[in-house]
C-alpha cells in the first residue's frame, strides 16, 4: 500500500489512553485527519471536533491510513495489529504488547517484512530522569550490577475517581486487567536495565477487598542472564503512590523515584549526589515525546527505542510469570 503524504491515522479504542493519544495527534500531526476505531455503545464519549469514527477495520484500511495506534484491550491488540499490519500500516502497541505469547511472533515477522515500524507505548522511558537514569547505569556509575530492585503501587480506586474502578479494563480479567499486566512498566524497565532473564518465580494475590477478579498484587524474582538478581513488586493497594528503581551495583547504588523525579548515586551513607533532578511538571511531555519518536520511526526510519521485540519479552515474562504462580512460586524457565 501506498500512502499519500497525508494520509489519516487510525486510533483504536476509546478509554482514557486512546483519548490522550487523540488529543497528542492533534498537536502533533495537525496535517493529518484522525479517524477512530471503537465500540459504539452508549459509554462512550463523543469525540473531539474533526476526528471522525470508522464502523470497522475494513472502513478503516479504505482511507490508507499511514499508521495506526493500538489502544483497545490488549487481549485484542494482536489479531488487530496483524490485519493492519498485512495492509502495510505501521504500528504503534500499547503495553502491555499482549496478555499472553499467542501470535506475536507472526506479527513481528510480518512487520519485519513489510518493512514497518513497530513501537511499544512503555513510555516512561521516554521520561528525562528515567534517561538520565538509564545512561547512568549503562556507563558503569555504580559498576557492574548485582541487583534490580523495581517496585510500583497505586490505589487502584484513585487512579481515575470520576469512574467506578471495578468497570474499568484493569480491575476485569478477560480486558486484560490485574497488577501484573497493567503496572508492567516496571518489568520492561528491569529488563531494559538488566538484559534478557533467563528463569522468574512469581507469587500473585488478591488481597486488598477491592471486589475485583484480578490480582491485586504481583511479586517476581528474576535471574538475569548476566548473573544479576531481580525483583518487581507491582500493586493496586497503596493509598501513598509510589514507583522507584534500584540498581544495587559492585560500587555503588543508583536510584530512581519517580515522584520525586530524581536519580540519585549513593556510594556510601556519607557520600550521595544527585545526578538529576526534575520537576515532573507536564507529565504529558513523556507522551508527547513517544509520538514525536514514533512518527520519526515512520516517516524517518529512526529505529524504535522500545521494539516490538522487546515488548515480546515482557509478555514473555509475563506468561512465564502466571505459570510460576500456578506452580507455587517455583521457577519457570524462559526461552
Amino acid at each position: 500500500m501506498t500512502h499519500a503524504p497525508a494520509s489519516p491515522i487510525l486510533v483504536v479504542g476509546s478509554g482514557s489512553i486512546a483519548r490522550r493519544h487523540i488529543a497528542n495527534l492533534r498537536i502533533l500531526r495537525p496535517e493529518n485527519r484522525i479517524l477512530v476505531l471503537r465500540r459504539q455503545d452508549s459509554d462512550s464519549p463523543p469525540l473531539p471536533e474533526g476526528v471522525e469514527a470508522v464502523a470497522d477495520v475494513e472502513t478503516a484500511l479504505a482511507e490508507r491510513p499511514l499508521a495506526t495506534i493500538l489502544a483497545n484491550p490488549a487481549p485484542f491488540r494482536v489479531a488487530l495489529a496483524r490485519r493492519l499490519a498485512e495492509a502495510d500500516c505501521h504500528l504503534f502497541l500499547e503495553k502491555p504488547l499482549s496478555t499472553t505469547p499467542d501470535g506475536i511472533a507472526d506479527l513481528l515477522q510480518t512487520a519485519a517484512e513489510r518493512k514497518l515500524a513497530v513501537l511499544v507505548g512503555y513510555n516512561l522511558r521516554f521520561l528525562p530522569s528515567v534517561r538520565a537514569f538509564a545512561d547512568a547505569v549503562k556507563q558503569g556509575m555504580a559498576g557492574g550490577p548485582l541487583r534490580i530492585e523495581a517496585s510500583v503501587g497505586q490505589y487502584l480506586p484513585d487512579w481515575r475517581p470520576d469512574a467506578d474502578y471495578r468497570h474499568g479494563v484493569s480491575a476485569r480479567a478477560e480486558l486484560g486487567g490485574g497488577a501484573l499486566l497493567e503496572l508492567s512498566h516496571e518489568l520492561d524497565l528491569a529488563l531494559f536495565l538488566g538484559g534478557p532473564a533467563h528463569r522468574v518465580s512469581a507469587r500473585l494475590a488478591n488481597v486488598g477487598g477491592l471486589g475485583i477478579d484480578v490480582e491485586d498484587t504481583a511479586d517476581l524474582l528474576l535471574d538475569f542472564a548476566t548473573g544479576a538478581q531481580g525483583t518487581v513488586h507491582m500493586d493496586f493497594l497503596q493509598r501513598a503512590p509510589h514507583r522507584a528503581v534500584r540498581v544495587i551495583g559492585s560500587e555503588a547504588t543508583l536510584e530512581w523515584d519517580y515522584f520525586a523525579d530524581r536519580v540519585t548515586l549513593r556510594r556510601t551513607d556519607a557520600e550521595t549526589e544527585n545526578l538529576f533532578q526534575g520537576e515532573l511538571a507536564d507529565r504529558n511531555r513523556m507522551y508527547l515525546d513517544e509520538m514525536r519518536h514514533f512518527f520519526a520511526c515512520v516517516t524517518q526510519d529512526a529505529t524504535p527505542q522500545i521494539s516490538g521485540e522487546e515488548g515480546f519479552r515482557v509478555v514473555r515474562v509475563i506468561h512465564a510469570a502466571r505459570n510460576s504462580a500456578r506452580h507455587n512460586s517455583a521457577f519457570v524457565e524462559l526461552t
